[in-house]
């Protein structure tokens, strides 16, 4: 996907400009102020550059830091380090029609949607087409993209404004009116049905929306869409449209990673030697490593904003902060709950499942030596045994291939890795007897160490005690050494879609649809199995008599935390409740209301924009 997308005449740009369209990324004009809109995309080349067009929002979601709040924070599995986007994490009051990540959110979609409106209008008078059908599987990439951004919108606000005309004909409409929700999900549904028929198989380049996406998407769409009725029949359609995909993985060129001997299939999933030809990925945001892409080499940040205190106590054991393995430290914001990492995460150090270790970094190593004084020793409650002991640099030249300096970059990992000799900061998810902590030669914060008493409340220590809030795992699945670019950015691609959850939707779907508690059992042991190396998988199993909504969705948690998908879980279960908020993460629970937290407020920027605000209404805030 290159870094920039052709656009005809600036008027679009100028529409866009009006927040329910904000177009605020940098797009390349196809011919401005000279050509006319028909002149533009009527030929093959211009149509396909608005087709282009269409994916360019979509770029500034992913790895980026607006749209972690909306998609996974207020839920069972997160909390914000400080007062950081507190919001979307706790519901306070500056959840308002001001929030600015809401606001990037709303525009970006609104985004998408015109261009794919746009494109859709041009598909039946384009030339240099051989055919219809070829017509049809290059606008299906507009359905589709158009589908993926409604979806996000009425899930995150509601009933909004259903656009399905481009403003370069309808203009600016000053005077909106909102659609129900069923209507948003009969337009995404049809959209994709669309996109199911038509898009190609394969595609030539990397990134580009393939028939396999569709299917995934309308999955994940129709098991959304039973929150709001006729529940049996459109689990049974998830089913259908996740059984297509998993039924069929030859045709849709699909797999899910095996385990062996030695590595899950989990593992093999977010490993970067595969990131770039993933077997699992159903929709990537593709990346390209020279830099041509949206906002040049500032991608892949999502794991900077999930790090721990890695630049003030972390210095102290031999961190700096500014790591290129595990991220710059500067922008911390999220953190995992105790809930998730003590309670959906088996507690257990030789634990059968791998997805905590493959989810976490929970071991870091250190960049440089680092001799333990006496007064670290003290200051963290150390035995006096450790003092003058050395923690090992690990840092050295990264000898595999990388794209941060064509002479090699310096990560931690590489060197002094026997026996743990460079182990820095260690924050595992299972308790460790006092004594060997107090002996360990390194700083070590387990739960009893972080948690109070319940598991799950982050501890406020006492006088006296360290303070380990903000020593915890950090959330690695869009890092890796491979594809890290400085200490802030990673040129991998974002599995935005991938075949693991839709055999977790296919799960759901067989509850819904008929309590088929063993087909459900079936899907879920298959996603259990591949997560744990062969000798331990019939460890993973479970029964059909386990099977309820929950148990998925617990599930879910393990397999795809930090996903961008939690908040519209617990919205589809019935679970965005204060009553389950305080069970398992009570920070986000306190604040909760749910006659208005169930939805978003409208960005302030539109109503102001509009001449009917009063009317249109913020949601409720």
């Amino acid at each position: 996907m290159k870094r920039h997308y052709k656009k005809a005449l600036i008027v679009l740009v100028t529409i866009c400009g009006f927040n329910l369209l904000s177009c605020k990324k940098t797009l390349e004009e196809y011919n401005p102020g000279t050509v006319t809109l028909d002149l533009a995309f009527n030929n093959k080349t211009g149509y396909e550059g608005l087709i282009n067009s269409c994916y360019n929002d979509m770029y500034f979601f992913y790895g980026k830091v607006d749209w972690i709040g909306p998609s996974e924070m207020g839920t069972d599995l997160w909390q914000n380090t400080g007062s950081g986007d507190a919001g979307l994490c706790t519901y306070d009051a500056t959840l308002t029609p001001a929030y600015g990540t809401l606001k990037t959110c709303w525009g970006g979609w609104y985004s998408c949607i015109n261009l794919c409106n746009t494109a859709i209008m041009y598909a039946p008078t384009v030339k240099g087409y051989a055919s219809q059908a070829e017509v049809n599987a290059k606008v299906a990439e507009a359905y589709f993209m158009r589908a993926w951004a409604n979806f996000n919108l009425v899930e995150q606000f509601g009933g909004v404004v259903l656009r399905t005309e481009s403003t370069a004909v309808g203009g600016v409409d000053l005077v909106p009116v909102r659609s129900t929700e069923t209507q948003f999900y009969d337009q995404i549904i049809s959209d994709l049905q669309f996109a199911c028929t038509n898009l190609p198989i394969t595609q030539t380049l990397r990134g580009r929306i393939q028939r396999k996406a569709a299917y995934a998407m309308l999955a994940k769409v129709y098991l959304q869409r039973t929150r709001i009725g006729d529940k049996a029949k459109y689990a049974k359609l998830a089913l259908d449209a996740a059984e297509e995909l998993i039924n069929n993985p030859t045709k849709y060129n699909c797999a899910l990673y095996q385990s062996d001997a030695t590595k899950s299939g989990f593992a093999k999933l977010f490993d970067n030697a595969n990131n770039k030809n993933n077997t699992e990925f159903l929709w990537v945001q593709a990346i390209d490593v020279t830099g041509l892409n949206p906002d040049f080499f500032n991608r892949g940040r999502t794991h900077q904003y999930y790090l721990p205190d890695l630049a003030g106590k972390g210095v102290d054991w031999g961190q700096n902060g500014t790591s290129l393995l595990y991220g710059r430290a500067n922008a911390r914001q999220y953190k995992p709950s105790g809930y998730l990492l003590t309670k959906l995460f088996d507690p257990r150090e030789n634990t059968p499942d791998t997805r905590f270790a493959n989810s976490f970094f929970y071991k870091f190593y250190s960049a440089s030596n680092k001799t333990i004084t006496a007064a670290i020793a003290t200051t963290y409650q150390k035995d006096a045994s450790i003092v003058g002991k050395v923690i090992s640099t690990t840092a050295a030249f990264y000898s595999g291939p990388n794209y941060y300096n064509a002479a090699g970059a310096t990560f931690e990992e590489e060197i002094n890795m026997n026996a743990d000799q460079g182990l820095s900061v260690f924050t595992p998810n299972w308790n460790i007897p006092s004594a060997t902590k107090k002996s360990m030669p390194c700083l070590v914060a387990d739960p009893s160490d972080v948690f109070d008493a319940t598991g799950i409340n982050y501890k406020v220590a006492a006088a006296g005690e360290v303070n380990y809030k903000d020593i915890f795992p950090a959330l690695k699945k869009f890092s890796g050494k491979l594809y890290s670019q400085s200490n802030q950015d990673w040129l991998g691609d974002f599995g935005i879609l991938r075949l693991g959850e839709t055999y977790l939707i296919a799960a759901e779907a067989a509850l819904l649809y008929n309590n088929d508690q063993a087909k459900a059992a079936q899907y879920v042991n298959v996603i259990r199995a591949r997560a744990a190396i062969t000798s331990r998988q019939a460890e993973m199993t479970v029964l059909p008599s386990d099977m309820t909504v929950n148990f998925i969705l617990a599930e879910r948690g393990r397999e795809l935390c930090g996903e961008h998908t939690r908040w519209i879980d617990l919205k589809r279960t019935g679970n965005l409740t204060t009553a389950y908020l305080q069970a398992t993460n009570p920070v986000a629970a306190t604040n909760f209301n749910p006659t208005k937290h169930i939805v978003r407020p409208i960005p302030q920027s539109f109503l102001d924009a509009i001449t009917n605000a009063k009317e249109f209404g913020t949601n409720g805030y």
